[in-house]
């Protein structure tokens, strides 16, 4: 799924959450959860019901990559 349209189309009703095992009930985290085709949903564990984020494979790999190499 390449389409942001595909990917906001998608029920998360059933979604699987998870956060980092190093964050705590004290601190701001967010919960990730995959979707179809290698892209990736994101929400604030803190107010899990305010609008999600959600990225197709490619968005997310940037992004991880960003992260890794230190450019973000």
């Amino acid at each position: 799924m390449d389409c942001k349209k595909d990917l906001y189309a998608i029920d998360l009703t059933g979604a699987v959450w998870r956060k980092s095992p190093d964050s705590n009930t004290n601190e701001h985290c967010v919960e990730i959860t995959d979707l179809p085709g290698g892209g990736v949903a994101i929400r604030d564990s803190k107010n899990p019901n305010r609008p999600d984020l959600r990225y197709t494979a490619n968005e997310w790999a940037a992004f991880r990559s960003g992260i890794t190499n230190g450019t973000l």
